[in-house]
């Protein structure tokens, strides 16, 4: 026997139709651009760090370490105090904006990735870049050989960095305000915040429906991330 709620979600969404389209791509837009920030930032500071010998080193990976389980909540009311108006960021005027769900994503999903990375840059075997610079090779040859070392490492990264962002509900709730407007088109909600209102309204279908879309979501980015990350893939 079918349950009432999901007879209720096939007659009803066709109809939330733009109204769920418009979460997904808020909800991309936001995460992918704030991965890709983070990698742009993260990787760079990865290989340094995993290339060199300096004192603190172990520190600074202490501080990258305990990034990973920062928060998200402080995360955004800094992002938020930052931006207020008598906030250093203020006269930018981008509270209960996309771009400031990107800033406190971008700082969620920054220490995964730098630390997963650095991880798996500085398991690469020293013989691997001693045959690289036996051979000749530069220390931008050496550098691209440990990247291909340990792209699955780097690959996991990303996936955890983007994890991280697009299930990310209380730092964007508070950078973001989870606005809709009245067109129905989402402003700067997300799926997890929509989840979140939809399934406190008692609109569980279509709370349901976003939370499939969430997982299948992340799901197809990690595929995608397996077969970036070669033909072995994150096993």
């Amino acid at each position: 026997m079918v349950a009432p709620e999901f007879v209720s979600l096939a007659f009803d969404f066709p109809f939330e139709t733009v109204y769920i389209t418009s979460i997904i791509r808020v909800s991309l837009y936001v995460s992918v651009l704030a991965v890709l920030i983070s990698t742009l930032v993260s990787l760079p500071v990865a290989f340094a760090m995993g290339f060199s010998e300096f004192r603190g080193k172990q520190f600074a990976t202490s501080i990258i370490n305990t990034g990973m389980g920062f928060p998200s909540v402080v995360v955004g009311l800094l992002v938020l105090l930052m931006l207020s108006n008598q906030g250093p960021l203020g006269e930018l005027d981008l509270v209960f904006t996309k771009e400031a769900m990107i800033m406190s994503q971008f700082i969620l999903a920054a220490p995964p990735i730098m630390a997963i990375s650095l991880a798996s840059i500085t398991s690469v075997e020293n013989r691997v870049r001693d045959a690289g610079l036996v051979l000749g090779g530069t220390r931008l040859d050496v550098a691209l050989l440990t990247l291909k070392e340990a792209r699955n490492g780097i690959a996991t990264a990303i996936l955890a960095g983007f994890g991280r962002a697009i299930s990310e509900v209380g730092s964007v709730l508070i950078v973001g305000g989870n606005i809709a407007g009245a067109d129905g088109v989402s402003r700067t909600r997300t799926l997890t915040t929509a989840i979140r209102l939809e399934a406190r309204q008692g609109r569980y279908d279509t709370a349901i429906v976003l939370g499939v879309i969430l997982v299948v979501l992340v799901l197809l980015v990690n595929a995608i991330v397996i077969r970036l990350g070669g033909q072995e893939g994150l096993r």
